[in-house]
C-alpha cells in the first residue's frame, strides 16, 4: 500500500466515503495481525518482524514503533526482552479486544437480522458538559454496539441489547437510562432509521470494498498471502465496525453488504491456509509464557 492515511470521524461525502476504508490505520493492522495469528498460537513476535510488516502495508518505521509504543501504553501490548530483542505479546485486555473484534468481523454477518422481532433499545444519558472524555467513549460504545444518534443524549437501536455489558467499566450507570420498547404514532420508524443512521456512506464503504478487492486484491499489496489477510481482515474490519446490522426491512434490495461479504469471506478461504504457513515460516517468535 503506498499510503496510510488516519481516516477521520468526520462525516464523509460520497467520494470520501467510497476511499475513507482503503486508509488503513496502524493500530487496526496490528490488532488484526495479533488476533489472526499470534492469539491463536501462543507466541510472542519479535518487533522486527512486526516492523516489516507495517512496512509492508505502507507505514514507516517510526510510525510503527510508536503504534507499538501507543498500544503497550493502553495495555492492549505487552513487551518482553530476551537480550537485545523486544518480543511483544497480547495482554488479557488485549486477547479480549481482538478476539471480539474478530468474532464481529468473521462470526457475524452484516445481514443477520431477517428474523427481527420488532423490538427496539432507546438509551438516554445526561452528563456534566466538561465530561467531554467520558461522553466520547459511552458514544464509541453505542457506536460499536449497533446505536444511532437520533438527538442529543438520545440513541436507538433496533434490537435487544444487553446494554449493562456495553457500557461496563465506564462508570455511568447513574447517567443512563435505558427502555425496551418501539416507535408509535406519529413517530415512523422508516424515518427514525434514516435520520438515526447514515446509509448512504455505509453503502458506499461497502462499494468501495467491493471495488478494490474485485479482482482479488489491490494491485500494489502484493503477492504475499500474510500481507494479502492482514490487509483484508483490516480492510474489511474498517468497513464493518460501524454497521449497526439493521433489519432487513429497513434496507434497500440491493444492499452491497451481502455481495461485498460474499467476497471477503471467499478471499478469507484462499488465504487464510497460505498466509499461516507464511507466519510460521518467516516471523521471528518465541514462545509465549503466559498462553503455555
Amino acid at each position: 500500500m503506498s499510503e496510510v492515511r488516519a481516516v477521520t470521524t468526520e462525516p464523509a461525502g460520497d467520494d470520501e466515503a467510497a476511499e475513507a476504508s482503503a486508509a488503513l490505520r496502524p493500530q487496526s493492522v496490528l490488532l488484526v495481525y495479533f488476533g489472526d495469528f499470534v492469539a491463536d498460537e501462543g507466541v510472542l513476535v519479535a518487533s522486527s518482524s512486526v516492523v516489516d510488516l507495517l512496512d509492508r502495508v505502507g507505514v514507516g518505521e517510526a510510525a510503527a514503533r510508536a503504534t507499538l509504543s501507543r498500544m503497550t501504553r493502553r495495555g492492549l501490548l505487552r513487551r518482553e526482552l530476551r537480550g537485545r530483542r523486544a518480543y511483544f505479546g497480547l495482554t488479557e485486555h488485549g486477547l479480549r479486544t481482538v478476539v471480539g473484534g474478530r468474532t464481529r468481523v468473521r462470526d457475524d454477518g452484516v445481514a443477520t437480522t431477517s428474523r427481527w422481532d420488532g423490538a427496539w433499545t432507546v438509551v438516554a444519558f445526561s452528563m456534566p458538559e466538561t465530561w467531554q472524555r467520558e461522553r466520547h467513549d459511552l458514544r464509541a460504545r453505542l457506536g460499536w454496539a449497533g446505536f444511532g444518534m437520533v438527538q442529543a443524549g438520545l440513541w436507538v437501536v433496533p434490537r435487544r441489547v444487553d446494554v449493562s455489558a456495553v457500557v461496563d467499566g465506564l462508570g455511568l450507570d447513574d447517567h443512563l437510562r435505558v427502555f425496551d420498547g418501539a416507535p408509535a404514532g406519529p413517530t415512523d420508524a422508516g424515518r427514525l432509521v434514516a435520520e438515526a443512521y447514515d446509509l448512504d456512506a455505509l453503502a458506499q464503504r461497502y462499494t468501495g470494498f467491493l471495488g478494490r478487492w474485485a479482482d482479488g486484491a489491490p494491485a500494489h499489496v502484493g503477492p504475499d498471502p500474510l500481507v494479502r489477510l492482514v490487509v483484508l481482515g483490516t480492510d474489511w474490519l474498517q468497513v464493518v465496525r460501524d454497521d449497526p446490522r439493521l433489519p432487513l426491512e429497513f434496507l434497500p434490495d440491493d444492499w452491497p453488504a451481502v455481495p461485498a461479504e460474499t467476497l471477503y469471506r471467499s478471499l478469507l478461504d484462499r488465504l487464510a491456509g497460505p498466509a499461516l504457513d507464511r507466519f510460521r515460516l518467516g516471523t521471528d517468535v518465541i514462545p509465549d509464557p503466559l498462553r503455555a
